[in-house]
């Protein structure tokens, strides 16, 4: 039985790429930087680790690319780039001292010590997330090759579609907090949802798993990716409910933003779920 199960583990862990431990060691350096400021594990380091992934495996098979592994991860280098960029704009902005003296206050009591399984597990999570593109370059589809199209094309549409969702999402509020500093933003997507760019990054990885799904062909693989994109559902749950709160405390006197919050859905375009002030999240 022992000899069974080692002979099965064996074939499972063979289905892993060989550049997975080499992706992992570069997030573990670049997420470093949350023993600098610990925001810093979930925020510029995992957008810097997401792109640097994408590049590094760009690099690692610029020769056996098909067409659709270049477009996905040049999606996934153009995400982490983007965001990593604005994180860092947003971090030298005044009107963000606020935020960032809250953040800095809520995670003070995190010893070193605290910080090294942290800093581990969210390397880990983003090398899971990633994995889907790592699958589909070293693993034969499942399905004959029209089937597998229909994926490639499905995920493809959704990883830019969320890229371009979140950018636009971010680059409106950005305008409208430019002009009303003070004022919660309802134009733009955000008449329709009240969180798009959080929702457009759930798009993008959910499109980044869609696109690998014909290549999963061990528990491994399918364990890995699953758990990397419900991990990232979460903690976009997680984000939005403490966004809720953030926002009620600021805008929730106003009549007018009460209003706002009982009819613009929360964090999923026209499903009517207002809050998620009372749903239990496990990653926030």
């Amino acid at each position: 039985m022992l000899l069974t199960l080692l002979g099965w583990l064996q074939q499972e862990f063979a289905t892993i790429p060989q550049l997975t431990p080499w992706l992992f060691g570069l997030t573990l350096l670049i997420s470093a930087s949350g023993f600098y400021r610990t925001v810093y594990f979930i925020s510029i380091g995992y957008a810097f680790s997401v792109a640097a992934m994408a590049v590094t495996t760009l690099l690692a098979f610029r020769q056996d690319l098909a067409w659709f592994n270049l477009l996905q991860n040049v999606c996934l280098a153009m995400y982490g780039l983007r965001l990593g960029t604005y994180l860092l704009r947003r971090e030298a902005k005044s009107a963000f001292s606020k935020e960032r003296e809250n953040i800095t206050q809520r995670t003070a009591d995190l010893t070193f010590g605290r910080k090294i399984p942290m800093w581990i597990g969210v390397s880990l999570l983003y090398v899971m997330m990633f994995s889907p593109s790592l699958f589909s370059l070293t693993t034969a589809p499942r399905v004959p090759a029209p089937a597998a199209t229909v994926f490639q094309l499905l995920g493809l549409a959704f990883m830019f579609g969320g890229l371009g969702l979140e950018a636009l999402a971010d680059a409106q509020k950005s305008s409208f907090k430019a002009q009303n500093p003070r004022q919660y933003c309802d134009v733009g997507l955000y008449r329709w949802i009240r969180c798009p760019n959080y929702f457009g990054e759930i798009m993008l990885w959910i499109g980044n798993w869609v696109l690998g799904f014909v290549f999963y062909t061990s528990t491994l693989q399918w364990i890995a990716s699953f758990v990397g994109l419900v991990c990232i559902v979460l903690i976009m749950m997680g984000s939005t409910k403490r966004l809720e709160q953030a926002q009620d405390d600021r805008y929730g006197a106003q009549p007018a933003y009460q209003k706002y919050t009982r009819s613009v859905p929360v964090l999923f375009p026209f499903v009517p779920v207002y809050t998620l002030k009372h749903v239990r999240v496990f990653l926030e």
